[in-house]
């Protein structure tokens, strides 16, 4: 987790977690050469007791000689305004905190996750039916972000903390079981480390298997989606190839991509339409679609409007971000710009038949959604050119129109 020269900023809570880190990093300041900040974030839920948690760390910073960085935040509030619980709102803000600094002192971030902490994580995550992502518990170095004490139970921290006089602060929330983690931490865990005295470093073994399966399927989830990959989604028989674990996993990143968290019953939805058809609203404005021969993830946004232009030597026009130019024009008809109506057709030169438009757009297996959108060149209800599908196969001679994306 730490190399030569490392700036570190820990994140100091003024728990005991939080303050043996501190306090180990000082320890291994001089043989790694580290340069050392904390960051504290005030969440304002407290009151008086919160102010007392500040004042301790900014206490305990000055008297070890590192420069603190401290905010406050209305987490109540945010939370409210989020609709989201005030962990989570907690939890994201801190992190924000976090990726600001790291990004403007170049630094790693040191968090205080113990096993005890992964151990909650993992029944936590169990709870709500987690896939082996969430089974995996908390990973001891991600991007940035490292957990030096992981490994470490909080029983242990605690005898730490009391060998070497190390003071710290006790969060009165931690006490209740108001919190989910708390009622684990009170109820759940007790109960399992009778069953298993060192549950917390089983736990912390099992994740450590489970990381290296989901990092397997993760690189053959990637090398199927490239395979799968086609010009308007995936191939579903591709996709219906795969062993069921390999899929999913390759869902579960389509659904990042997409802007939507991976659920296991949206998942299971989605891997049922790649069979047998159909589409699924996947929230935020994004759908699957599973239709001919292809999967593919729609995000409903409204198509920009188009009426027409008439084509001249010298049109030119900007539509959804692409640049349209007639450069040729040697034909006797008055053609105009437009997107698809009912009864279009054309005649396609090389195959001597006329073709509806629809026909031809289920032929050439364009996307509903996309179908709007395309330009076309037409005289009355008769095409002379389609855009990306047709300008050299269907369209006639002495017409060129060329196409960029801006």
């Amino acid at each position: 987790m730490l190399e030569k020269g490392d700036i570190v900023i820990v994140g100091l809570s003024g728990g005991a977690d939080s303050v043996s880190l501190l306090d180990s990093l000082i320890e291994l300041k001089s043989e790694y050469d580290l340069t050392i900040y904390a960051a504290h974030l005030n969440h304002m839920l407290r009151g008086a007791e919160a102010d007392s948690d500040e004042a301790f760390v900014r206490r305990l910073c000055g008297e070890k000689s590192i420069e603190l960085f401290c905010e406050r935040a209305d987490i109540r509030r945010l939370a409210r305004e989020k609709k989201i619980s005030e962990e989570l709102c907690g939890r994201e803000v801190r992190y924000e905190m976090f990726e600001r600094l790291s990004r403007r002192l170049n630094a790693k971030i040191a968090t205080a996750h113990t096993a005890s902490d992964n151990a909650e994580t993992v029944i936590f995550n169990l709870t709500r039916g987690a896939g082996i992502s969430g089974l995996s518990g908390i990973a001891p170095k991600r991007d940035n972000i490292i957990r030096p004490l992981i490994y470490v139970n909080r029983a242990e921290v605690e005898a730490y903390c009391a060998k070497n006089a190390l003071d710290f602060v006790t969060d009165s929330t931690n006490l209740s079981d108001d919190y989910t983690r708390n009622k684990l931490r009170h109820s759940v865990i007790p109960v399992l480390k009778e069953l298993n005295p060192d549950f917390e470093s089983t736990v912390s073994r099992e994740c450590e298997t489970l990381r290296e399966v989901n990092s397997f399927l993760k690189i053959k989830a990637d090398d199927a989606l490239n395979a799968a990959l086609t010009e308007n989604g995936f191939d579903r028989k591709t996709l219906l190839a795969l062993p069921k674990a390999i899929r999913t996993e390759a869902l579960c990143r389509l659904f990042k991509e997409n802007g939507v968290q991976p659920d296991y019953k949206l998942i299971s939805l989605v891997d049922s339409i790649i069979r047998s058809g159909g589409a699924v609203n996947l929230g935020n404005g994004v759908r699957a679609v599973s239709k001919q021969s292809t999967l593919r993830f729609v995000t409903d946004e409204g198509t920009e409007q188009f009426s027409e232009i008439e084509l001249k030597s010298d049109t030119e026009f900007i539509y959804n971000k692409k640049q349209y130019s007639v450069k040729e024009l040697n034909i006797d008809k008055k053609l105009v710009f437009r997107t698809r109506r009912a009864g279009d057709f054309i005649r396609l030169k090389n195959r001597g038949v006329s073709k509806t438009i629809k026909k031809l757009f289920n032929e050439l297996h364009i996307p509903d959604e996309k179908r709007s959108a395309v330009m076309l060149a037409a005289s009355g209800s008769e095409v002379f050119w389609i855009e990306g599908y047709s300008t050299c196969k269907n369209a006639p001679s002495g017409l060129i129109i060329e196409v960029k994306n801006i």
